[in-house]
């Protein structure tokens, strides 16, 4: 298949950008990230071992409103994966394989927390590369970290709970901060 005049054949990629003559591993791992959690940064510092470069990419979803703005998820990002130096961030619209396009990216990291994560990341996993050959790979969470969503966070945050077991300090001082402003106005 050629895509953007990059030949791609399932298994290949001869489009890897190259540092000198060895080929450069990128991938992306997407999410909402509303707030980033430790079950996040485990996968971004497990795909940071394991690759050369991995570049956050948090979607700006319009149709959407979170917690926090998309700025607001970047420099949480960037505070709570600072002891990555392969590791970067970034925004995106529309298609997350368009991006890949874009950024020279043939991988997507996704992390598994149970079976039912399974059923609907194999479903996008497989328009992703029926769109673009763009491959998915996907890491089991850490047990430690099995139960955490944003969501979860979020929730507990809202009502006072405590969090700090569950996000970086920076990400736990917004929190706060957000609930607090929201009590205030």
């Amino acid at each position: 298949m050629i895509l953007d005049g990059l030949t791609r054949t399932p298994g290949t990629f001869t489009g890897i950008r190259k540092r000198g003559a060895i080929p450069v591993r990128r991938v992306v791992c997407p999410g909402s990230f509303d707030p980033v959690t430790h079950g996040h940064v485990d996968i971004i510092g497990r795909a940071a071992r394991q690759n050369d470069e991995v570049v956050v990419a948090v979607l700006n979803n319009v149709n959407k409103r979170g917690l926090f703005s998309v700025d607001e998820k970047l420099a949480m990002l960037t505070d709570s994966t600072k002891e990555f130096p392969n590791v970067s961030v970034a925004k995106f619209d529309g298609l997350l394989v368009d991006f890949c396009r874009q950024n020279d990216v043939d991988t997507i990291v996704r992390s598994l927390r149970s079976v039912s994560d399974f059923d609907y990341e194999l479903q996008i996993a497989q328009m992703n590369y029926q769109l673009s050959g763009v491959e998915t790979v996907f890491m089991t969470a850490n047990p430690q970290y099995s139960f955490l969503s944003s969501s979860l966070v979020r929730e507990v945050a809202q009502h006072g709970g405590d969090v700090s077991t569950l996000v970086t300090p920076y990400v736990e001082q917004r929190l706060r901060a957000k609930y607090e402003e929201a009590k205030e106005g």
